[in-house]
């Protein structure tokens, strides 16, 4: 009987959430029967948002969201209340929104020169044309273990398109070409349209306030139980017939050891790996500390489980470099709306209808975004805040004579006015800039063997399931909401035997009009 069935979901993100939504709304369980165990005091993982205008806002990363894709985000958040309007959804909160705010970027790429680039042309070369077609045909067993750069030849590089595919997803050269290929596949319907970013969608506020804060409070009013500052060091389990069941899970609350018995019927869902794992903050007046996972102990659970059982995967593909897997953002907080009206001068774009603004021949590659304001639900009205990032943060600034890992958030503000050739002085007031290193952020991107990723219930388990960006969800992109809400849903799916389909993945690749659409873009 499903009342007689506990859940136990070891992490607090985005995945864990939706899973036990799923639990909850197509399995029957009671909301009083689920237990999410997180080791920091606020839940939402890696999809965060906080701060006042005082202390300054924080968001640690950005995710691209799209409402052609995102097949599971959607479904789920069509049953979910926003929290301004209980009677409307997130999904519908969301696409009216986006009907109000349409995006259409104008200035998506910048030179050295402050000058907006014309980038409706890819500046692909025949060479570089064939070379990208034969990655995107090329089987993912082909692939294996190769990287980017082992397809495609150095001029590729340095076209308009690299520019902005590599600083919309993240994308370095020595990441996997297996999710190099999958991007191109599930964004295809992007391509036609990178330049203007029209394909992406966003939420009202930032997506900690608009989709993990309305399914916390949906789960609360369901009576699941949360259980913040506790950090679960171990997962036993019992192996019978080769088949691997949890009996047992080992946490420490409040610095106390504490031993929770699992029943064989019981579910267990451990989110593995973390691309925020060990990140920092700095200030206006010091750097981030630079922690690396030995400070966390966030993959340490993941180490324990998987070793001598490749069926939960191997961690030390994705953990083990960090200078390929980092990069370093900031969140401004501002009181003066000067930089606001000069960026919307510069790029001819209001605040929330633009998209990333790249710097492409900045040392640190650097871009910025400005959403519609306010991004935060506490955020008062004549407080703004925007967001950026750095895809090379170890090497020494255009305007500051330092890595970007070194600065404080008064060089990354200095660094920015150059390349706008804004006066410091008079642009920033007031400012309050926290930079944020994050050592694992792409490390889901890093080169790997398709058994490096477990599967969402491995086939040796009977009670455990994975939920992350480092279990294996065929055909899908990691990096998004999508990955964590997908891979919770087919480990709901399996554990509880819910006889429902999960929502198909959209092939917009196979699409004539698509495909036609791509090619024409290509030839720009």
């Amino acid at each position: 009987m499903v009342e007689d069935k506990k859940a136990y979901l070891v992490g607090g993100g985005i995945g864990s959430l939706a899973a036990a939504a799923f639990m909850i709304r197509d399995g029957g369980m009671p909301g009083a029967n689920i237990t999410i165990f997180d080791a920091m005091a606020v839940l939402g993982g890696s999809l965060d948002g906080a701060g006042d205008p005082e202390k300054g806002y924080v968001i640690r990363g950005g995710r691209m969201l799209t409402t052609d894709n995102y097949e599971c985000t959607w479904e789920l958040f069509k049953t979910i209340p926003s929290i301004q309007d209980p009677d409307v959804s997130v999904y519908d909160e969301t696409i009216a929104f986006n009907l109000r705010m349409k995006a259409h970027s104008k200035a998506r790429l910048v030179d050295h020169n402050r000058s907006i680039l014309d980038v409706s042309s890819m500046g692909f070369s025949m060479s570089d044309r064939m070379e990208l077609l034969k990655l995107t045909q090329a089987s993912e067993e082909t692939l294996g273990t190769s990287i980017i750069t082992d397809w495609l030849s150095p001029a590729f590089f340095t076209t308009n398109f690299w520019h902005m595919w590599q600083t919309t997803f993240a994308f370095q050269p020595w990441h996997s070409a297996v999710e190099f290929r999958r991007y191109l596949h599930r964004f295809m319907k992007e391509f036609s349209r990178i330049e203007t970013l029209a394909g992406v969608k966003r939420t009202e506020y930032n997506q900690y306030d608009s989709l993990v804060l309305p399914l916390l409070n949906w789960l609360e009013a369901k009576d699941v139980r949360f259980l913040h500052d506790t950090m679960v060091t171990d997962i036993s389990l019992k192996t019978d017939k080769s088949m691997i069941t949890v009996t047992d899970i080992k946490l420490n609350q409040d610095g106390a050891e504490k031993s929770i018995a699992v029943n064989e019927n019981d579910i267990v869902i451990f989110q593995n790996g973390s691309m925020t794992d060990a990140s920092s903050l700095g200030s206006m007046k010091s750097a981030p500390d630079k922690l690396t996972k030995a400070d966390s102990g966030g993959w340490a659970l993941w180490e324990k489980l998987a070793e001598g059982r490749p069926d939960f995967g191997n961690p030390a593909a994705f953990k083990s470099s960090i200078p390929e897997s980092y990069w370093a953002s900031f969140t401004v907080t501002l009181k003066d709306p000067s930089f606001f009206d000069q960026m919307e001068a510069f790029s001819g774009n209001k605040a929330g209808t633009g998209g990333l603004v790249t710097f492409k021949d900045s040392n640190w590659l650097m871009s910025v975004v400005l959403a519609h304001q306010p991004h935060f639900i506490n955020q008062p009205d004549n407080i703004q805040v925007f967001w950026g990032y750095a895809l090379h943060p170890d090497r020494i600034g255009d305007f500051v004579a330092k890595p970007m890992s070194d600065c404080t958030g008064e060089d990354i503000l200095r660094e920015l006015c150059g390349h706008l050739n804004f006066d410091m002085n008079t642009t920033f007031q007031n400012a309050n800039c926290i930079p944020c290193r994050l050592p694992y952020i792409t490390s889901m991107f890093m080169p790997r063997a398709l058994t490096d990723r477990p599967l969402p219930v491995p086939e040796i388990s009977r009670n455990l399931g994975f939920v992350s960006q480092f279990v294996e969800v065929p055909e899908d992109v990691v990096f998004t909401v999508e990955y964590s809400i997908r891979a919770a849903q087919m480990a709901v799916y399996q554990l509880m035997d819910i006889d429902m389909e999960i929502p198909p993945i959209r092939h917009h690749d196979k699409s004539l009009k698509v495909n036609i659409d791509a090619v024409i873009k290509s030839f720009k």
